[in-house]
């Protein structure tokens, strides 16, 4: 999401007079970058001037023309009665700046009232809103218990269909079972959601996905081959892929802009619940006896049946929830939308503010959408965009490379390589889903406070080091220091999961949806969600044989270097995005390349002898902001009115 600027400094960069001769050198690509300004191209100056228009298209007009906007629109969309008209006229007033509602004349005091708490208490909305929050986090819980069920039950089914033991055809085909859900989000499910959306709305679309799981689920239980395992979990893909897309849209189209940003955070800890729930099911499924002879391997059966329980409880509550307002917008039935907005906020004029503000930030889009042009091929041509595509890619990548999943979907392996019964291995499991849920609540504060790149800067080399720390805790021998060893390996896996859950576990997602152009922020969006499901895949089908040819250490080192190359990565070719409005994102992704990398190394020295040293050093101002372009945002998500 798009955020208001705090301030004039990104995050990691001080505020501080230039008083020595080397801090005003250091300062050059200020200047470079104020040149740059005046030899745009007329293609990036267009392109520019739409991303401003963007930000808030309302931005310039009085209002008396607010006003007669508003009636306007009822009017030629037939939404209402001569109460809706006047609604219109404030809301449009106060679609042009939320926080200015002082300034707007002709509100109730129960109006006003309900204005002001948007800010003052933001978490007091309608009943319905919070159903809405409910249903959007039951579906994360979902996401979250698909991925991981599978963690105990591949312990049983593996042998039952003759994939056990260290063999190459083995540790392959394991890896297959397991990673088939992700194969299919990242070749064919992720590229479904456009279409289901435009087919069946949000909730639709969250209603199909949530019966895929389901029924994927409950075949998963009935499958008697490993290559029927296979199709089973590949037909979870359809359920996974286009719900991890949907669900954060239809939560930031339906909540108002000061719950926003938080609500859609929500969904990484909500997911991290739903893990947390799939190691619980493995544990409360384990010990679950054969009924009959011709009954084989109910436990693990009833493991990755249980997942299809959450998706049931959100199909039985989905279309108690009003459809997506945005989504009615896109269809041209305004009165639906309308309708829809009402019931989720507590009067008229909200509602009328909402979805004003909706109707002009698309009718903007269209008007200024550039036709003739490849949108995918402008997405590596033109350097702004490329440097965001570079920047998403490389939070994505990482987001899998880091070694997350591994343990996620093969701890329980992992344990028992450590010489652990079953039992405490699963529940060794546990506590590392209970770990990343808990850590997961605090990045919903860490991630705006600290910024994207610091987090990021700070936790890969802590996630480098507790990887290299686990897989070195498998050479102490397990015959004289039993116990030592196991609590080392559960210790350097669960401070892992410390580290990655404020850092790599929320950034992604977050990086990715601000960092492109509003114009392409949709096939951005695409593409990074695809990428990390296709090198989730990766990850999950190539751990097992990884771990038998490089043993539990070299594959643990193998993770743990490249928590090195990501932090290499993210200091030379990751800008920050933190507190940035749209027309400064455009400055910060306008420095060149070589320009950001080589500030990237500047900051290592400088850290040393800031943080080491204990010196008095000025931090580096790398960009030049415009002060402009502030109110741009005023006060809205921009991703939720069009989607994402």
């Amino acid at each position: 999401m798009t955020e208001k600027i705090n301030g004039d400094s990104s995050s990691g960069e001080y505020d501080g007079k230039a008083h020595t001769e080397e801090h005003d050198v250091r300062n050059h690509s200020v200047a470079h970058s104020s040149n740059r300004r005046g030899s745009l191209t007329v293609a990036e100056r267009a392109r520019r001037n739409a991303n401003a228009k963007l930000a808030n298209p309302l931005a310039g007009y009085s209002h008396a023309e607010l006003k007669n906007m508003g009636a306007t629109f009822v009017k030629n969309y037939q939404i209402g009665d001569e109460e809706d008209i006047r609604a219109f006229e404030l809301g449009a007033c106060l679609a042009q700046d939320p926080t200015k509602y002082n300034t707007v004349q002709g509100l109730q005091a129960d109006e006003v009232e309900v204005l002001r708490n948007e800010f003052a208490s933001r978490w007091s909305q309608p009943k319905l809103l919070y159903l809405v929050i409910i249903l959007c986090s039951t579906c994360a819980a979902v996401q979250g218990m698909d991925e991981t069920v599978v963690n105990g039950a591949q312990i049983f089914y593996t042998t039952q269909f003759g994939i056990d033991g260290k063999s190459s055809r083995a540790t392959w085909l394991t890896g297959l079972c397991n990673s088939a859900p992700y194969l299919c989000c990242a070749f064919i499910g992720c590229w479904l959601t456009v279409p289901f959306n435009n087919l069946f709305g949000r909730r639709g679309t969250i209603f199909i996905t949530c019966c895929f799981s389901a029924l994927a689920c409950f075949w998963q239980g009935f499958t008697n081959t490993w290559w029927h395992l296979f199709i089973a979990r590949f037909a979870l893909g359809f359920g996974i892929g286009p719900k991890s897309a949907t669900v954060p849209i239809y939560a930031a189209e339906c909540t108002p802009p000061g719950i926003r940003g938080a609500l859609v955070m929500q969904w990484q800890m909500w997911t991290a619940f739903g893990i947390m729930l799939g190691y619980v099911s493995d544990l409360v499924f384990l010990n679950v006896t054969d009924p009959a002879p011709h009954v084989h391997g109910l436990n693990w059966r009833l493991m990755l049946s249980s997942a299809m329980l959450p998706a049931l409880v959100v199909i039985a509550f989905v279309f108690m929830c009003p459809e997506s307002p945005r989504w009615y917008m896109s269809q041209g039935r305004h009165y639906k939308a309308y309708q829809s907005m009402v019931r989720l906020r507590f009067n008229r004029v909200q509602a009328a503010r909402d979805l004003f503000y909706m109707h002009t930030l698309l009718e903007a889009e269209n008007e200024l959408s550039f036709k003739g042009q490849n949108k995918l091929l402008e997405l590596v041509t033109i350097p702004r965009n490329r440097r965001a595509l570079i920047g998403s890619e490389i939070v994505m990548f990482m987001q899998q490379f880091c070694g997350v999943n591994v343990i996620a979907y093969y701890s329980s392996q992992i344990f028992l390589d450590a010489d652990l019964p079953i039992t405490s291995a699963l529940s060794a499991s546990l506590g590392f889903g209970i770990i990343n849920f808990v850590f997961a609540i605090p990045a919903i504060y860490t991630i705006d406070t600290f910024g994207r790149r610091n987090l990021l800067l700070t936790t890969f080399p802590l996630m480098s080091l507790f990887l290299f720390f686990t897989g070195f805790s498998f050479y102490i021998p397990d015959e004289t220091h039993h116990t030592a060893r196991v609590a080392c390996i559960a210790l350097g896996i669960y401070l892992f999961g410390i580290v990655y859950s404020p850092g790599e576990g929320p950034v992604p997602f977050t990086y990715s949806a601000e960092a492109y152009p509003l114009y392409i922020r949709p096939l951005g969006m695409s593409l990074a969600t695809a990428t990390t499901w296709f090198f989730n895949f990766v990850l999950s089908i190539t751990y097992p044989s990884l771990q038998t040819a490089f043993t539990p250490q070299g594959a643990f080192g193998w993770y743990a270097g490249w928590n090195i190359v990501g932090f290499v990565l993210v200091l030379l070719f990751l800008p920050e995005t933190k507190g940035k409005t749209l027309e400064e994102l455009d400055q910060v992704f306008g420095m060149p390349t070589h320009a950001h990398a080589a500030y990237g190394l500047r900051q290592v020295p400088y850290f040393f002898k800031r943080y080491l040293l204990r010196k008095h050093v000025e931090p580096e101002r790398l960009y030049e902001l415009d002060k402009g372009g502030e109110s741009g945002e005023m006060g809205y998500d921009h991703d939720a009115e069009r989607g994402m």
